[in-house]
């Protein structure tokens, strides 16, 4: 792969201590157009917070207050990233799994209002809504 110029390189990203990814196969293979921003907004946290195993320990409280997110919406995002098969949960544990169980997106997914097209849109709703 080429070189390409960095626009600001003293910023160039590098992998951190602490352990966390978001794999590009969600927007690749569309498992994300099955999640509303809210569920977007918990599943981005919970791949950060998560350790190797991708366990999250976060607290229902603790996840609204990062999130600025009310119980029920928790709860719902919650429900829409189990049935894209992204987490699991036995409360109180949040894990994030492995993507290559998963052989194809979801046929159904919860119903939801307005389904934007790009992970960009997706990301601002989810920010216009926190604001």
């Amino acid at each position: 792969m080429p070189n390409k110029p960095l626009p600001c390189p003293q910023r160039r990203r590098r992998i951190p201590r602490q352990f966390s990814w978001v794999d590009q196969r969600q927007v690749r293979e569309g498992l994300i157009r099955c999640c509303d921003p809210q569920a977007l907004a918990l599943y981005l946290f919970l791949l950060t917070v998560a350790d190797a195993q991708g366990l999250s320990y976060y607290s229902e409280r603790a996840i609204g207050y990062h999130l600025s997110m009310r119980p029920a919406q928790i709860s719902q995002a919650r429900h829409c990233l189990i049935h894209a098969g992204l987490i699991a949960f036995a409360h109180p544990y949040y894990q994030v799994l492995s993507l290559d169980a998963l052989t194809s997106p979801p046929s159904s997914s919860p119903p939801r209002a307005a389904r934007p097209q790009s992970l960009g849109s997706l990301l601002r709703e989810a920010l216009e809504k926190r604001s």
